[in-house]
């Protein structure tokens, strides 16, 4: 282009960005631009009310014309579908669904899916975020060994919780999870010094209000009742059918951890209290020897939870495939805190499903897109890799739909949940999201899982039910006094950290 061209050809430009901008400049003195979008929102605001009485017996909801996504390959997905709600069960997924005595859930623009299961939460350690962010597992006489989480976690910060402490971070947690859609968490509670931190840490858990599963663990100090309490707490907490709390939000799991002398002793309380029995399983902490000689005389069963399974043998792991044993995965946890490598191609080698869990919020976020995020891309990262290596015989490269089963009926499933949650199927309990696809990280949708996995983050989570209940709506969390928790929860910091003579270290 000649020098006169190109001239002309920049002023053109500067003249129609000029233009624009004093055009704009003007809407927005005006109230011309600013004053659409405003409109725009509060007129999507007014388009629902909030149903009243959601989730009590005979109120029926239905959540009409949203992208549903249902995680039940017979119930299919809807781009434009429904969800009937009665009670605290779905009673119908479809479209155009007819139920004129409902209330109704406008759900344009938004994906409607099931919640997401954490099978994994160490929720005690609410107080206790961003902590250990740099850190790892255990001192290797390295300066990044310095703080770590078996030394200044466990061995320094835990001892000194008071069941107070215990309380409020079990509440704080769950309420922070489930404003980013996750409906059910298996709590893995280290944190049992006596049995008032039992007590307080099933009272968080309840007052939260959201489907829990008490993983009853060891404690520390003279007081501790573990693993004999777990008896009174089976009967005081559990004792309606099934192991299942009165109001039907609690099940209980029992902790054996493999790398405590007296395991077999809560192993044998986990039988006869017909308990799912969950475990640490890392090879970064020298439990391979000893997850050998389980696995080799066939002691590993249907009901085991095995959180981490890194480092692992190929016997090993052949037998939690024959057992049918349930893995957790905390991948991002895993990667960084030298738990060793999350183990994504066994799982997709054996056909195994696993669940994805937060772990410790000490070192990362409890969010679930976070979670799915890593899983993808790290499974991705070795196949690909395999692939320009030119490796014939590879897993197949994990989809966004495929992690999503991970978030949901791969927990549900681990937990023992699979007939209450997990999908949106009818008989199931209504544990529902309603996840904001209009919005400007999203914004416009092209396709769904991928959307969920790869676009959206905690703020898309703008409606939460859980057994039908709403809990969020349109991006608040109900039933909640946020402001006064906070400050429960930060004085709670502030004691915990003094207590145990750690220096929060706010800069370093």
């Amino acid at each position: 282009m000649c020098k006169l061209c190109q001239a002309r050809a920049g002023a053109t430009r500067r003249e129609f960005l000029k233009g624009t901008l004093a055009a704009g400049a003007g809407a927005m003195a005006g109230g011309g631009l600013l004053a659409s979008a405003n409109a725009a929102t509060h007129s999507d605001e007014a388009r629902s009310e909030m149903p009243a009485h959601s989730g009590e017996a005979g109120r029926r909801v239905l959540i009409r014309g949203g992208h549903v996504l249902s995680m039940d390959d017979e119930v299919g997905d809807f781009a434009h579908g429904d969800v009937l709600i009665e009670g605290s069960r779905i009673v119908a997924v479809g479209a155009e669904l007819e139920a004129g005595d409902a209330e109704v859930i406008d759900a344009r623009g938004r994906i409607v899916m099931p919640g997401f299961v954490d099978t994994h939460h160490h929720l005690f350690e609410t107080a206790l975020r961003s902590f250990l962010a740099d850190g790892i597992m255990f001192d290797d006489g390295t300066p990044e060994g310095s703080p770590n989480y078996m030394d200044h976690i466990l061995g320094k910060l835990t001892p000194v919780y008071r069941p107070e402490d215990v309380y409020i971070n079990e509440l704080f947690g769950s309420l922070s999870q489930l404003d980013a859609g996750v409906t059910t968490v298996m709590d893995t509670s280290q944190i049992h010094h006596s049995p008032e931190h039992s007590d307080a840490a099933l009272d968080g858990l309840r007052d939260s209000i959201r489907r829990s599963v008490f993983g009853y663990f060891e404690g520390q100090g003279e007081h501790t009742r573990y693993p004999q309490d777990a008896r009174r707490i089976r009967e005081q907490y559990f004792a309606s059918g099934e192991g299942v709390s009165a109001d039907g939000m609690m099940t209980m799991v029992m902790g054996g951890e493999i790398y405590l002398p007296d395991h077999e002793a809560a192993w044998a309380l986990a039988r006869e209290l017909e308990l799912p029995l969950a475990y640490h399983v890392v090879g970064s902490l020298g439990m391979a020897e000893t997850f050998d000689e389980l696995a080799a005389s066939g002691q590993l069963a249907e009901n085991h939870i095995l959180i981490h399974m890194t480092g692992m043998s190929d016997m090993a792991w052949q037998a939690v495939h024959d057992a049918g044993a349930h893995v957790s995965l905390a991948v991002p946890i895993e990667m960084t805190m030298r738990h060793g490598t999350p183990p994504l191609m066994k799982t997709s080698e054996l056909g195994i499903l696993p669940s994805l869990s937060s772990d410790v919020e000490c070192t990362m976020t409890a969010d679930f897109f976070t979670q799915m995020r890593s899983t993808l891309t790290l499974q991705r990262m070795f196949v690909n890799e395999l692939a320009l290596q030119g490796e014939e015989e590879r897993p197949a490269l994990l989809t966004s739909r495929d992690v999503i089963r991970y978030a949901t009926m791969g927990g549900a499933k681990g937990l023992k949940l699979e007939q209450r949650v997990g999908s949106l199927t009818p008989g199931k309990e209504a544990d529902i999201l309603l996840l904001d696809a209009e919005a400007i990280n999203v914004a416009p949708l092209n396709n769904v899982p991928g959307a969920v996995v790869t676009l959206m983050e905690r703020s898309n989570v703008e409606t939460v039910l859980v057994g039908g209940r709403i809990r969020k709506w349109r991006g608040q969390l109900l039933g909640a006094d946020l402001p006064r928790l906070r400050d429960e929860l930060t004085a709670s910091r502030d004691y915990l950290f003094e207590a145990a003579g750690v220096d929060r270290r706010l800069f370093d």
